[in-house]
């Protein structure tokens, strides 16, 4: 009886291996495990060590836990009443994606008119863009100031005082896009 951690072992090494266009001989030889191996794998049927687990995340380029996961279907459709959503004053403040993504913060920033948003300093070295989807924003960062209109970018350092202001007279809608630097362990 396959149990179920081999049967989502099985089917997620057949999709990535397909999805790569690569035969078991060629995913075999990569990751430096014989072919039957690969079989065996992709049937079901045996009990990988941790070391082989690792090659083969390796060499798919994935994290060992999606090798063991329950299988992606080919899309997942997400409402937006199901993304994260705050609201600050009068901003609304979304998270476009549903999935985190590590060392990225991606917000949508909805701004009535003559409203303003204080943004807290985020780790040093880090690097924000900010996108202006529509209207015009403000951007207030060390001692400068920045006045965007729809489709401008500004690259700021994220790891000062910064703060935002929509002086227009419609809703000012942009995205941040903040690369956290990497805590100093």
């Amino acid at each position: 009886m396959i149990d179920i951690a081999s049967s989502n072992l099985a089917q997620n090494m057949r999709d990535l291996r397909a999805a790569r266009n690569l035969s078991q001989v060629a995913l075999a030889r990569m990751a430096g495990i014989p072919r039957p191996t690969v079989a065996n794998l992709e049937s079901g049927s045996a009990n990988p060590t941790l070391s082989v687990l690792l090659r083969l995340a390796n060499t798919l380029q994935v994290l060992i836990e999606e090798l063991i996961a329950p299988p992606r279907g080919t899309g997942r459709l997400v409402r937006s009443e199901d993304l994260h959503q705050r609201t600050i004053g009068r901003v609304s403040i979304r998270k476009p994606l549903p999935d985190p993504m590590p060392g990225l913060e991606i917000e949508r920033m909805e701004m009535p008119p003559n409203d303003h948003l204080v943004g807290l300093p985020h780790t040093r070295g880090t690097r924000e863009y900010l996108i202006c989807e529509s209207g015009s924003m403000v951007l207030t960062a060390g001692g400068s100031r920045w006045t965007l209109s729809t489709g401008d970018v500004l690259v700021f350092r994220g790891d000062q005082r910064h703060s935002y202001h929509n002086p227009g007279t419609i809703p000012a809608i942009a995205y941040s896009f903040v690369c956290l630097a990497p805590v100093a362990g």
